[in-house]
């Protein structure tokens, strides 16, 4: 495998259970000395400015942050190929097919997953996501060309492809949407800063971060409502409201992380926490950052 698919570091996610979600937010800043692996080439930017629209070959695992148009040709028969897709925290990816040569009838498929899955590890999980997990499966084979365009329901999704035949496979075309109320994320890079809004929905939401991070908490609003939880916190929060949760772990399911701390109440802050690979973390609370 590709060692810009080796999980070298842990996943730091921000987890919000929102009740209401009336208008609440949670804002952070992450920030790291240094990248643990590096996920996307450091070229790709560079290449993107100079052509318009960005065009080259996909591979049989590959991993894109861009728009463009990806070419998928097979040399040989290739049996368990996948393409990851990330754009920025506030858009959808919407993945277009342009051309399609696969032999469904001889074992080829070409299937999208809304969302990523890992090591057998899906985020959104299955609790976060609006979909049952059959759902998130877009299979061509089944549907054919009649649904050419698929949207995410997050800034990441995949594809799935086996195509046994030298000279067959497919074109597709990545754009991104914006989209105004992300809920469920994956970062795609080492530092900056985000504000997660849950606008009056019954939701949990998710912000993951594949490094080892110092993440600064500015603003903190959380409804306290008695009433069903869509997600028992496992420390101390159990029964409040809405909640945050801070998890660590190795994988991509927040329902498969480690609890590290859970901010039951709303707070000015900011608040600063230091999350290391190890899953050993250090906070506190100052005015001076």
């Amino acid at each position: 495998m590709s060692p810009n698919f080796k999980l070298q570091c842990h996943f730091i996610l921000i987890f919000l259970t929102a009740l209401r979600g009336e208008s609440r937010y949670l804002e952070l800043r992450e920030a790291a000395d240094y990248d643990p692996f590096l996920l996307f080439s450091a070229n790709l930017k560079r290449e993107l400015a100079g052509e318009q629209p960005y065009r080259r070959a996909l591979r049989c695992l590959d991993m894109l942050s861009l728009q463009g148009q990806f070419t998928f040709t097979a040399d040989r028969p290739q049996l368990h190929c996948a393409a990851f897709f990330i754009g920025e925290p506030e858009e959808f990816i919407t993945i277009h097919y342009d051309q399609v040569s696969i032999d469904c009838q001889g074992g080829d498929f070409l299937k999208v997953f809304d969302g990523w899955i890992l090591k057998g590890e899906k985020f959104p999980s299955s609790q976060d996501h609006p979909l049952p997990t059959a759902e998130r499966y877009i299979d061509f084979c089944e549907t054919g060309l009649s649904r050419r365009s698929i949207r995410s329901s997050q800034n990441v999704a995949m594809i799935f492809f086996r195509v046994r035949e030298p000279g067959n496979g497919f074109t597709l075309t990545i754009k991104t949407d914006p989209n105004l109320f992300p809920c469920n994320v994956i970062s795609q890079t080492p530092n900056g800063k985000f504000t997660l809004i849950v606008p009056h929905q019954h939701r949990n939401c998710s912000f993951s971060i594949i490094y080892p991070v110092v993440i600064k908490i500015s603003d903190l609003t959380l409804g306290h409502v008695n009433g069903l939880q869509l997600k028992k916190s496992s420390a101390g929060c159990e029964g409040i409201g809405d909640f945050v949760e801070l998890l660590g772990g190795t994988g991509l399911d927040p329902s498969k992380m480690i609890p590290l701390a859970d901010l039951c109440y709303p707070f000015h802050g900011p608040a600063q926490m230091k999350v290391g690979c190890d899953n050993t973390w250090k906070t506190h609370k100052s005015c001076d950052f």
